[in-house]
């Protein structure tokens, strides 16, 4: 073993997920750089650290230091305080900022801005205002010190540190020291595994029943991430005994405790299963709430009057200057006599048509019927159709900040006769039952959704669950409307729904204009096909913008052709030199189409929302990101919310479309190779797809109809 001692040049790979970091660390009285590699997850360029840990000879990369325990401290070198400073840790202190602090300060500096502040008027660019900003962040740094000290020989970072004070504030280390592993669960970024460290490091017994509780808790959560509303108890079990290592008694103990305390509820599965249903509370709560509230909109008496079927369908062809097909004409009378309606179909089966007819028809009739969409992008294409209002169904709820709930609910609900939902496919669990707990009785309910497209992120699968119950009015559309079928996008999307090989090739007179497929096995090429794609051929042939009209879509994370890699090397290509700021190993660029990846409801924005970084400020390490023409301010410490997003997965193309879609399809995505991946994928294309890899990967892809089973109990709950 041997210890080192250093400031953080620069990251160089990080992965938030298991929390392994590659960095460049100046040794002290060192002139090279020495690369370091562990699990440092949340360190930042500039931080002083001492590293424990061994030498060793990596056969690509050569001598590297390998970290089993890291400290923070603070910076001794002048160099090493700009680092620090530049970090993004004090607000109001950007890279070129702390550059100039530091030129006319020396190592004094940390001093000077602890008790003389006023002498950084001296610098340039630093007036009154940006002085207070900075003395209020170093206030605030001194306050999480001692949080700081207390959590470093627990091996968390000065950036997760940061966010724990702005969790539990004056409280953290009381709170931190009473159960680390509420860590997990407040804190976006520490997970169990983390917590756990903490934990064992703090002396907690790895026996005891506040471990074996928050480890049940961290892996139902982990299961409702991959969609699962609940888990039998008996696998469930086993999933917990894994991650603990202690004996299966314990966890037992662990489930009773925490169903007396009503964290978790424990269900009999019904028939001849001997199993039990194991569900953290919300989703019970959730779950067993949709039912009731479905039932009770289904059964309470309608306000909307009879209407007469021929004049009203007359009436409305009229209006919209068309012409409509049988199962339209049944859905839009359906919409008038059922409480609870669902209408579902592919593309092209005019659905948005069926929106606008009975949207126009209920407005003649003087009914106030409000629009939704789970995604902004959904609402906003909602809006375009119908020329009425469409908002998320967030915005719609009205979610306040400051109380951490919806201010619409069964107290103060919408003000509606009727409640039209877009995209129903991709509401989970939770959003459904806040949503149902704010329509009032009296109103009627239309949900408008593709059932084989993916079901939601979150979890559930509650569109085909209210299919399958057998308890609601379904319309289903299959009719795909001629001038639909001059798109093979729309043609090929319903042959792989229907289990059937696209069509790649037609006769010689009518060549393909919107779907292609080019063949191409080795991964490598692969990805080197599609940045030829994005950066030449379809902006040169189609006119799409490069980073606008082009969305890449992959079913995997990891690998070459992961979502990982792909934005890398597409942000490489498409967005080289430009103003950029870094955050955790990520580098972000002016220009730089990305991502949110969790629900912010103070700036309203959500998981999966798209956006472009139209501003950088690497003094003050903040940037503005433009979504669909809303600019949002993100500081340092929000960074880790976005993601680049030139390549995205196929979940998190829910909701939207795009000008262009181009989809590798490759053997190494043997387990993700599904029919309603595939289907969803090229679903999001409105003028052109480009899918490729192999005619192998393909037939798989079609051929697997056994999408990932999801745990849910609501079919049966509507059904009883």
């Amino acid at each position: 073993m041997a210890t080192i001692y250093g400031f953080i040049e620069r990251i160089t790979y990080s992965d938030e997920e298991s929390g392994f970091v590659v960095a460049k660390l100046q040794e002290k009285g060192k002139r090279g750089l020495t690369t370091i590699v562990g699990k440092m997850l949340g360190i930042n360029p500039g931080e002083s650290l001492k590293l424990t840990g061994q030498w060793v000879q990596d056969k690509r990369f050569g001598e590297q230091f390998q970290v089993d325990h890291y400290e923070i401290t603070v910076p001794a070198t002048v160099r090493g305080i700009e680092k620090y400073l530049g970090s993004g840790l004090i607000k109001g202190i950007g890279p070129i900022m702390a550059e100039r602090i530091v030129r006319k300060f020396g190592l004094e500096t940390l001093n000077i801005i602890e008790k003389t502040p006023e002498k950084l008027s001296e610098v340039e660019g630093i007036g009154p205002k940006r002085i207070e900003m900075i003395t209020h962040a170093w206030e605030e740094q001194k306050e999480i010190k001692g949080i700081m000290i207390f959590l470093q020989g627990h091996g968390v970072s000065a950036a997760y540190s940061a966010k724990i004070y702005k969790q539990y504030g004056s409280r953290s280390i009381e709170i931190v020291r009473e159960n680390p592993y509420r860590l997990a669960r407040d804190i976006h970024g520490i997970g169990f595994l983390t917590a756990d460290r903490i934990a064992q490091n703090m002396g907690i017994d790895p026996n005891s029943l506040i471990r074996a509780k928050a480890g049940i808790v961290y892996v139902l959560n982990g299961l409702s991430e991959d969609g699962h509303v609940y888990y039998p108890e008996k696998e469930l079990i086993e999933k917990a005994g894994e991650i603990l290592k202690v004996n299966r008694e314990i966890i037992e103990r662990a489930l009773d405790e925490l169903s007396q305390e009503k964290e978790i509820f424990i269900e009999d599965l019904v028939g001849d299963s001997p199993d039990r249903a194991v569900y953290l509370a919300p989703f019970y709560l959730a779950e067993k709430g949709i039912a009731q509230k479905l039932k009770m909109i289904k059964e309470s008496p309608s306000i909307i009057r009879a209407i007469q079927p021929e004049k009203a369908i007359d009436w409305v062809e009229k209006k919209l200057d068309i012409k409509l097909a049988d199962k339209q004409k049944e859905a839009i009378l359906l919409a008038a006599s059922s409480k609870v309606l669902i209408i579902t179909g592919g593309p092209g089966t005019g659905k948005t048509t069926i929106i606008t007819a009975i949207l126009k028809i209920f407005q003649q009739l003087r009914l106030k019927i409000l629009l939704a969409a789970p995604t902004g992008r959904a609402a906003k294409r909602m809006s375009e159709a119908t020329q009425e209002e469409a908002r998320t169904i967030h915005r719609l709820l009205e979610y306040s900040p400051q109380k951490g709930r919806f201010r619409k609910d069964h107290n103060d609900p919408l003000e509606a006769d009727g409640v039209i939902i877009d995209e129903a496919s991709m509401i989970d669990t939770l959003l459904m039952y806040h949503l149902l707990k704010a329509i009032p009785p009296y109103a009627h309910l239309i949900l408008v959704g593709d059932v084989d497209q993916l079901p939601s992120v979150g979890p559930g699968n509650v569109l085909k669950d209210i299919i399958d119950s057998g308890t609601f009015t379904v319309v289903r559309l299959t009719e795909i409307f001629r001038q639909a079928q001059e798109s093979m996008i729309v043609v090929n999307a319903h042959r792989v729904n229907q289990g059937l090989f696209p069509i790649l090739k037609r006769d010689e007179k009518k060549e393909l204009k919107d779907f292609y497929f080019i063949e191409e096995e080795e991964p490598e090429k692969i990805q080197n096909k599609i940045l030829s794609l994005c950066s030449e051929r379809i902006p040169r042939y189609f006119g799409f913008h490069p980073v606008r009209d082009i969305q890449v879509i992959t079913p995997m994370h990891k690998g070459i052709l992961g979502v990982s890699h792909l934005n890398l090397e597409l942000q490489k290509r498409l967005n080289p030199e430009s103003r950029n700021i870094t955050h955790g190993g990520r580098v972000f660029r002016w220009g730089d189409k990305v991502m949110q990846i969790v629900n912010n409801y103070d700036k309203e924005i959500f998981n999966g929302d798209i956006g472009w970084i139209s501003e950088i400020d690497q003094e003050a390490g903040e940037v503005v990101i433009d979504f669909d023409g809303r600019l949002l301010l993100y500081n340092a410490s929000e960074l880790d919310e976005i993601v680049l997003a030139y390549a995205i997965s196929v979940h998190k193309s829910q909701g939207s479309e795009y000008p262009a879609v181009i989809l590798p399809i490759s053997t190494q995505h043997y387990v993700l190779l599904q029919r309603n991946l595939l289907y969803t994928a090229i679903t999001r294309a409105k003028r052109l797809v480009v899918l490729i890899g192999t005619k192998k990967a393909l037939a798989i892809a079609i051929k697997n109809n056994k999408p990932q089973l999801r745990y849910t109990r609501l079919s049966e709950r509507l059904r009883t």
